[in-house]
């Protein structure tokens, strides 16, 4: 499913963003009814979270195995790229960084609608613009700088009077659901473009990275259960409080996991703005459905703010220099010779 060469087809990417957009709305939405309307006691969310860095691993080796198509080149990745202590102490920073993230998206659908969620998480778009500025050392056209002024317009607007949910009776704070969807937001930013920049400078295979990667994720998730739920599972038990629906959330933030990679590497920026927006429009629509969101003007008007700005943050940037360098030509060769 998931093997192919450096030379991807358009379908692919296609193929690629209509997954990541179903699997990144329905798992906001799955996450967010697992938190508000579970009639039994409630699972652990570290534990979740550690169990998702599991399943990727075995996942992602599925596939080093089928890439390697034999045991003698899979032993070989394993053994002399794999497992590099340098290489993982390297990849053990987004590692930490993720695993924070997927905690905090926890704490923030346990506090907000999953619509008002799905658009206020697109900030990660300006801080991903800045890590990208200061990290990468790339630049950023006016387009972008003024899209991702629009977004965040956009994203004060939904939070300026987020919208009301008639179907869910928990009790929930949207200040720590705002304040965990910005630690997520830093995170994201940091974490993927650093993520970027060690797939981009090297030769080594996606799946050699994404398992670097979960080992070091599973140690640091396994921290976090200890540290958060560590009494409270040694009595109840890991599995404590799991449903399919829990189970279903843990294989969407798998999968969404892998995705994220393929993308990261194999797509651009127009086609991850084209998904984005889908998402956001995915949510809203289940929001109202399943926990009765009632839409405002504020609302509206921010989600399709961001929506917007995440397609113009997407256009490829104008070579400005280069329509100098014509204008300045084409002048030369008009202008008139004097004697």
């Amino acid at each position: 499913m998931f093997y192919f060469s450096e030379n991807v087809s358009v379908l692919f990417k296609v193929y690629c963003l209509v997954v990541m957009t179903l699997v990144a709305a329905t798992y906001t939405v799955a996450l967010r009814y697992t938190r508000t309307t579970s009639s039994g006691e409630m699972y652990f969310s570290t534990t979740a979270v550690c169990l998702a860095e599991v399943i990727k691993l075995f996942l992602s080796l599925g596939m080093l195995i089928k890439e390697s198509r034999g045991f003698s080149r899979f032993k070989s990745s394993i053994v002399d790229e794999t497992l590099s202590a340098k290489e993982l102490l390297k990849l053990s920073v987004p590692s930490v960084v993720y695993a924070i993230q997927n905690n905090m998206a926890f704490v923030a659908l346990s506090n907000l609608d999953a619509a008002v969620y799905q658009v206020t998480y697109q900030l990660k778009i300006p801080c991903t613009a800045l890590c990208t500025v200061f990290m990468l050392n790339r630049s950023l056209g006016r387009l972008q700088w003024f899209s991702v002024s629009m977004l965040c317009l956009g994203v004060i607007l939904v939070q300026w009077k987020p919208p009301e949910v008639t179907k869910v009776q928990v009790e929930q704070n949207p200040v720590i659901g705002f304040v965990a969807v910005a630690i997520a937001v830093l995170c994201s930013g940091f974490a993927g473009v650093y993520f970027e920049k060690v797939l981009k400078s090297s030769n080594q295979s996606l799946w050699v990275r994404n398992i670097q990667m979960y080992l070091s994720g599973i140690l640091v998730t396994l921290f976090g259960v200890y540290i958060n739920d560590g009494d409270q599972v040694l009595e109840k038990g890991f599995f404590y409080g799991y449903t399919p629906w829990v189970c279903f959330v843990i294989f969407l933030a798998s999968m969404g996991g892998l995705y994220t990679s393929v993308v990261v590497k194999y797509t651009d920026n127009i086609m991850k703005g084209f998904s984005a927006a889908a998402a956001i429009v995915l949510s809203t629509v289940a929001s109202v459905i399943l926990f009765g969101l009632k839409i405002t003007i504020t609302f509206s008007s921010g989600a399709i703010l961001v929506c917007i700005s995440i397609y113009l943050y997407g256009l490829p940037k104008q070579d400005t220099s280069r329509v100098g360098q014509q204008h300045t030509e084409k002048s030369a060769k008009e202008k008139p010779i004097t004697v």
